[in-house]
């Protein structure tokens, strides 16, 4: 089974090459793909010559992890943010899901450090997202690629596409959890607030059931959980 591991990234240059060199010991044997949205900050030269290949799309996440796709070689596209720590085994633990052929993807649990907030956060979203169907790209949601090309990839709005991308998922076939953790940086929280990030992540999330447009949610996004200057 070969794997491609993309990573969707913008103005990443503290990031990028130490990320780049944590996964190369981690997921050795991946080919890893770096899909840039337009960075000006050095991102492109610092990633290259650390991975196998590097892509450029409009600045949508969406639009960069569906160019990252079309550019892979691997049976199993595996979906990775750039402030990620992933968990020793993760290819094997994939693997072992994906021997499985009734099992179209998956993903990982993941962990914020030591607080009451982060736990709180952490565990709603795993309980939570397993009676709503809901994931977001913070889990390393990885799919067969013949699952992702009948889904037709990630679709290119606004916001939500991981959510949106793994209901779609679960529609092809089975879709299971690792117990493995990623661990997930809080750089976000600690920039705009804990408990206002956490709220601001309910709301939207509450919205979106309810079908509120997409492009409402991104302007909420915008307004509540971007870095304060």
């Amino acid at each position: 089974m070969q794997f491609s591991v993309i990573i969707p990234v913008f103005n990443e240059a503290s990031l990028i090459r130490s990320f780049l060199q944590h996964l190369r010991e981690r997921a050795a044997g991946a080919e890893i793909i770096v899909a840039d949205g337009g960075s000006c900050d050095g991102t492109v030269d610092l990633a290259t010559g650390f991975c196998d290949q590097l892509v450029r799309s409009e600045p949508n996440r969406a639009m960069q992890m569906n160019a990252g796709a079309r550019a892979a070689s691997g049976d199993v596209l595996w979906f990775v943010h750039v402030d990620a720590e992933v968990p020793q085994g993760c290819l094997n633990a994939i693997e072992c899901i994906m021997d499985d052929p009734k099992v179209v993807g998956g993903y990982f649990r993941i962990r914020l450090p030591r607080n009451f907030v982060y736990r709180l956060t952490d565990s709603f979203a795993h309980y939570a997202g397993l009676l709503l169907r809901m994931r977001c790209g913070d889990h390393g949601i990885f799919c067969r690629r013949a699952a992702f090309i009948d889904i037709g990839g990630f679709p290119e709005v606004p916001i939500m596409e991981d959510v949106e991308f793994f209901r779609l998922l679960h529609g092809r076939g089975r879709v299971i959890y690792i117990n493995k953790r990623i661990a997930v940086s809080p750089r976000r929280y600690e920039a705009v607030g804990r408990t206002r990030l956490t709220l601001a992540y309910g709301l939207i999330a509450t919205l979106y059931l309810l079908r509120f447009p997409l492009s409402m949610l991104a302007s909420i996004y915008k307004r509540t959980c971007c870095r304060r200057a």
